[in-house]
C-alpha cells in the first residue's frame, strides 16, 4: 500500500495553502473537472454587492454596507467595512492585499509568507483557535476551510467569517477575489485585479506557439512521485498550454495518484514541472542523479522546470506567475521540424 506523500507543494495547499492546494504537507482533495479551463468572465455571487448594469464600480470610498456574501459556509452579512481582518488563508491574504485592502489585515496565519508587508503571526490556519483569533479584535475572520466549527465558534462572539475554499476553476478564484473587495469595500481594486489578471493569463497562452503534436509532462507534487492530473486546478492550469498529463492513466481516482519510477520513465515526458522545490529541496541537479532517470528526454534536454512551491500551492493573485514559469518551460521545447 502507497504511503500517503511527505509533503504535497500545493497550494491549490487545500486549507491556507496545501498543494494542491494545501501549501504544506499532508493530503489533498479533489478539485474538479479538467474539462472548463476557459479563462471565463468574473462572476459576482455576493448577495448585496452586485451593481445593475452600465453603473461604476464603487471604490473603497463608496462601497455601501451593509453587504451580504454568499460565500462556502453560508450568507455572511458584515454591517460596516471591517477596519481589523484576521486572514487564516495564505491565498486570501495575498488576494487582500492585490486588491487594496492590506492596510485592514491586522493579523495572518503562520503560512502567509507573501506578500512581504503581510503581518507576522504565530496563528494557525491548520489547526484554528477561536481564543487566539478573537484576542486579535478582529471585525472579519478570513478562512480557506470552516474547521472545527469555526464559524460558529466566533459567531458566538459576534465576529463573522468568510469562507474560500479552495478553487476548482479560473471563475472560482475571480468570484474569490470580488468576494473579498465587496467584504472589504474594495469593489474597484478587486474588479482591476480580475480584469489584469485574465489580460495577463491570455497574453501567456497567446504567446506560445502552435504545436502539431501537444507536449507531455509530469508535475512533481514531492519527491514520492505524487502528481496532478488534469481534473485538478492544477492540471487545468497546464491545459491552458496545451499540454498533455501523462499523470491522468495513472489517476486512482483522487486526482492527485503516486506515479512509479516505471511508469515515470516508460511515459518519458516532455516536461518536467518540479512543485517541491522548498519543500523537498529538489531541483534539475537531484532529479538527474536519481537512478535511472538519466534516461528521459527532459532531463537529457534541460527540460526540468522549478517552481515555487509556494506560487504553485496558491489560487490567488500569483497563478498567473505559475502560468509564466510554465509557460516559460514549454517555449523553450523547440517545436519539431515540419514534415
Amino acid at each position: 500500500m502507497r504511503s500517503k506523500p511527505r509533503c504535497f507543494a500545493v497550494t491549490l495547499a487545500l486549507a491556507a495553502g496545501l498543494a494542491p492546494w494545501l501549501a504544506a504537507c499532508g493530503s489533498s482533495s479533489d478539485q474538479g473537472s479538467a474539462g472548463d479551463v476557459s479563462l471565463g468572465e468574473p462572476a459576482l455571487t455576493q448577495a448585496a454587492a452586485t451593481e445593475p448594469a452600465g453603473t461604476e464600480t464603487p471604490t473603497s470610498t463608496d462601497a455601501a454596507f451593509p453587504v451580504t456574501i454568499d460565500a462556502a459556509n453560508g450568507a455572511v452579512t458584515l454591517a460596516s467595512e471591517p477596519g481589523a481582518i484576521v486572514s487564516l488563508s495564505s491565498t486570501a491574504t495575498e488576494m487582500l492585499f492585490a486588491i487594496g485592502a492590506g492596510p485592514q489585515v491586522t493579523a495572518v496565519d503562520d503560512q502567509s509568507n507573501y506578500p512581504a508587508e503581510a503581518p507576522i503571526s504565530d496563528l494557525s490556519g491548520y489547526e484554528p483557535n477561536v481564543e487566539a483569533i478573537a484576542a486579535k479584535q478582529p471585525d472579519l475572520v478570513v478562512v480557506a476551510d470552516d474547521t472545527a466549527g469555526l464559524t460558529a465558534g466566533l459567531g458566538k462572539l459576534g465576529i463573522p467569517v468568510l469562507s474560500l475554499p479552495a478553487a476548482q476553476s479560473f471563475e472560482d478564484i475571480y468570484t474569490q477575489i470580488e468576494q473579498l473587495g465587496a467584504a472589504t469595500g474594495n469593489v474597484g481594486g478587486a474588479a482591476e485585479l480580475v480584469g489584469q489578471m485574465q489580460t495577463d493569463i491570455d497574453a501567456v497562452v497567446q504567446s506560445l506557439p502552435e504545436r502539431s503534436t501537444p507536449l507531455t509532462y509530469f508535475h512533481e507534487l514531492d519527491n514520492t512521485l505524487y502528481s496532478a492530473t488534469s481534473k485538478t486546478f492544477i492540471g487545468q492550469v497546464y491545459a491552458l498550454l496545451g499540454l498533455e498529463n501523462i499523470a491522468d492513466a495513472a489517476d486512482d481516482g483522487s486526482g492527485y495518484p503516486q506515479l512509479s519510477q516505471e511508469f515515470l520513465i516508460q511515459a518519458n515526458p516532455d516536461l518536467i514541472f518540479l512543485a517541491d522545490t522548498i519543500c523537498c529541496g529538489q531541483s534539475a541537479e537531484t532529479v538527474a542523479a536519481r537512478p535511472g532517470w538519466d534516461q528521459l528526454s527532459a532531463v537529457q534536454n534541460g527540460h526540468v522546470v522549478p517552481l515555487s512551491d509556494d506560487v504553485v500551492s496558491r489560487w490567488g493573485p500569483r497563478v498567473v506567475d505559475f502560468l509564466k514559469q510554465a509557460a516559460a518551460g514549454v517555449a523553450a521545447v523547440q517545436p519539431a521540424p515540419a514534415g
